[in-house]
């Protein structure tokens, strides 16, 4: 779990670069930037690379990209690709995730993913029960420009209070009433229904602004 403590990092030099954090639409998690000057009308279709997996648990990462290609359909935005770490065509385009893409680059993932943007990330790390726990970093380039459309980094633990407030807002909304006790139990038992749950708040904040 050491990589959990790297929260932020990844998002400092938007910060530094003048960008904004808007929350308003997801107050849950606290750190994520959605770029106020792109419309995503314009997004047809975006491929999801694969989580990069820091963890020691070499499934979880195929297992978050999953969900999160399954929320972020229902979300309706733009469509949806999964392009996995090990497919050729992302394989021989032999790109650094952590790296900046020159347009040539941009280019040739557009050509080769067929897409308009690339989400990529990591899972930073991972805990399974009794006190589970799970760290993101994600982000959305367009690849027309490079730019930055959103990112994300937030760590999800279960022995948090706050985590644990969220979980069972989350079945509240989610899940009939009178089911919502068993499932709060089983999101900090089951890591699927604890991961359906941190990414329903991954894919709450991909909502353009209006």
């Amino acid at each position: 779990m050491n990589n959990l403590k790297t929260a932020l990092s990844f998002l400092l030099p938007v910060l530094l670069s003048g960008c904004s954090f808007y929350s308003a639409s997801a107050p849950a998690v606290e750190y994520y930037y959605l770029n106020p000057d792109k419309d995503f009308s314009t997004i047809g279709r975006v491929a999801i690379v694969e989580l990069d997996n820091d963890s020691s648990y070499p499934q979880i990462a195929a297992d978050v990209t999953e969900v999160l290609f399954q929320a972020l359909q229902k979300k309706q935005i733009f469509g949806l690709t999964i392009v996995r770490q090990n497919a050729p065509a992302w394989r021989s385009l032999q790109l650094d995730l952590n790296s900046t893409y020159t347009l040539a680059e941009l280019f040739a993932i557009r050509k080769t993913l067929k897409c308009d943007a690339v989400l990529i990330g990591t899972v930073t790390g991972y805990r399974p029960y009794p006190h589970m726990a799970i760290g993101l970093r994600l982000k959305l380039v367009d690849l027309a420009d490079g730019q930055l459309l959103w990112a994300l980094e937030e760590i999800w633990d279960t022995a948090d209070k706050t985590t644990q407030r969220r979980i069972k807002n989350y079945f509240r909304r989610e899940m009939r009433a009178g089911f919502a006790p068993l499932s709060e139990q089983l999101t900090v038992v089951s890591s699927l229904s604890f991961i359906k749950f941190v990414v329903y708040e991954v894919a709450e904040t991909l909502q353009p602004r209006r």
